[in-house]
């Protein structure tokens, strides 16, 4: 019975997904962002919930991708599309295929979970930017629209081009070389997890001090510790 208790958080992670995916496809973006937030939740205790409870498996490995697909993949990339539509309101019928270059995010997250699947080195880090990661920080661009009404901010995330290239250098980073530290924790000893620990306070403080917008701080931080401190291979 315990076996399955990870893989219920797993499967939650994906109903939140297919429930998003509804709102998404509905232009309720904010409330799209919500649901994926509460699948990152699941996502994150699913695999240490395994591992204290030692019932690793291949399934759970398998559906947990499956499920990262749907939530930190396909809603991404609706919302980018939806995001994209909203930005060539009124620019004319040349501009109609734009919106779908938002569904790159989907195919580069695809690729990525493929990938990180049949990668057997990965221990403590991810190749590529994880697909969780990327989902947030797209999901705070309708939070940002909706709740901090800034003109600054509107402007940039309601530029089409600005959006493209997001989306082309989204789907780069998902399946760059890069390592990226993995956030999900083995232990809750303090001595085990510093880094982590001081990065998840920063985080807290960037939410508290900047709200939505500390969403894209945040990712970017964690970006930037990656590169300038790279996890080893052990």
């Amino acid at each position: 019975m315990k076996a399955f208790i990870p893989n219920l958080l797993t499967l939650l992670n994906l109903f939140s997904g297919a429930i998003a995916v509804i709102f998404a496809v509905e232009g309720a973006l904010t409330i799209a962002a919500l649901f994926v937030l509460l699948g990152i939740f699941f996502d994150f205790f699913d695999g240490f919930l395994a591992r204290k409870l030692k019932v690793e498996s291949t399934l759970g490995l398998q559906l947990d991708s499956l499920a990262d697909m749907v939530t930190s993949g396909l809603v991404p990339g609706l919302i980018m599309f939806q995001l994209l539509s909203l930005s060539i309101s009124g620019s004319g019928h040349y501009m109609d295929l734009l919106p779908y270059t938002g569904l790159l995010i989907t195919l580069g997250s695809a690729y990525r979970l493929a990938n990180f699947n049949i990668i057997v080195d990965q221990k403590n880090y991810f190749t590529g930017l994880p697909t969780p990661a990327n989902a947030l920080l797209i999901l705070s661009f309708p939070m940002i629209l909706e709740y901090q009404n800034n003109e600054a901010f509107n402007f940039i995330i309601l530029n089409p081009w600005f959006l493209l290239a997001f989306t082309l250098t989204s789907t780069v980073l998902l399946n760059s070389p890069v390592k990226f530290i993995t956030l999900k924790f083995q232990t809750w000893k303090i001595s085990d997890n510093l880094e982590k620990y001081i990065f998840l306070i920063l985080s807290l403080v960037f939410l508290i001090i900047f709200k939505f917008f500390g969403i894209y701080l945040i990712i970017f931080s964690y970006v930037l510790l990656s590169l300038i401190k790279p996890p080893n291979d052990v």
